[in-house]
């Protein structure tokens, strides 16, 4: 068994009225095409189109449809918009993990997040300032 895989499948809130938390249950996910198959049935229970759930959650059809065949290669954060879209939450199993050393990691991963959310805004700024006073 692998020490890192994802096996909670959980729903919050739906897009839909049929809440997907009626029918929550945990699923050991091994493979891309596994993850697909539970967010087409997260969308099919809720009776969602795959157009109409893919402008729901900011995404095109044609990268609802690579997910939900299982595409190996896919953008995490769009993966990730799909799931919360569709009410879906993803907990991670890390056996026999150190605590402390586990939030140590997370938090290094949210300020290097931070730095490079910062790094864009400036650079961005610096873009309409420069275009601004060119115009």
């Amino acid at each position: 068994m692998r020490s890192n895989r994802l096996t909670g499948f959980e729903s919050s809130a739906p897009l839909n009225t049929r809440t997907f938390s009626e029918m929550s249950m945990k699923h050991l996910i091994g493979n891309p095409s596994e993850i697909g198959a539970i967010i087409r049935a997260a969308r099919k229970a809720q009776r969602l189109r795959q157009d109409d759930a893919a402008g729901s959650v900011g995404v095109s059809e044609s990268f609802m449809v690579k997910v939900e065949r299982g595409a190996e290669t896919v953008q995490w954060g769009k993966l990730f918009q799909i799931l919360e879209g569709l009410g879906a939450r993803v907990t991670v199993d890390i056996p026999e993990a150190s605590p402390e050393l586990l939030s140590n990691e997370i938090a290094r991963v949210r300020q290097r997040a931070d730095r490079w959310q910062l790094r864009a805004t400036a650079r961005r700024e610096a873009a309409a300032k420069k275009s601004a006073s060119n115009g």
